[in-house]
């Protein structure tokens, strides 16, 4: 069922029109197993995430560079960054899909997101508090909105150039004693 949600978000011009009706089909299921299975079409789209983002969820959890330990905290925020620039390129119709619905900061995928971001920052600075640790990882996290990102290579951004551009913003938010 996932990989033909995967293949028919991946051929359609709109995700976002991509029904669970057309993916039923695709599977050789019933609608109502679609249901079942994912709860409804955000659940469908998580779920597809979840398998997508499983490789890079365990190289931060486990530590492997550019997560590990040794490496300095705001180097682990600007790799984290760059690491959920890159997925979403790389899986921009999942993504638009998902980030078109309605719940997106609510979806597991994007609290995870938020939390390392934040948890990176105030690893990165003994000055920064909570306060400003959430509402700065929702601001670099704001910037990775995948419209967001297809408008910058729109208007001729590389996708380097907005690489090494996020990694100056993520810099900036660290405060300097």
């Amino acid at each position: 069922m996932l990989a033909a949600a995967d293949m028919l978000f991946a051929q359609s011009k709109l995700p976002g029109s991509v029904t669970m009706d057309a993916i039923a089909a695709a599977a050789s299921v019933g609608k109502g197993t679609l249901f079942r299975a994912f709860g409804n079409r955000d659940g469908l789209l998580d779920a597809l995430w979840a398998t997508k983002i499983a490789i890079l969820k365990e190289r931060v959890t486990t530590g492997v560079p550019p997560f590990d330990e040794s490496a300095a905290p705001l180097d682990r925020l600007i790799a984290f960054l760059d690491a959920i620039l890159m997925f979403k390129i790389a899986n921009r119709h999942l993504i638009h899909a998902r980030e078109a619905t309605g719940g997106l900061l609510q979806s597991p995928h994007y609290r995870w997101m938020h939390a390392k971001t934040k948890n990176f920052i105030m690893e990165a600075s003994n000055q920064v508090d909570e306060d400003y640790a959430i509402y700065s990882a929702h601001a670099l996290l704001s910037a990775l909105h995948i419209d967001l990102i297809d408008e910058m290579l729109a208007q001729g951004l590389s996708v380097e150039t907005i690489r090494q551009l996020q990694a100056a913003r993520g810099k900036g938010v660290i405060r300097i004693a």
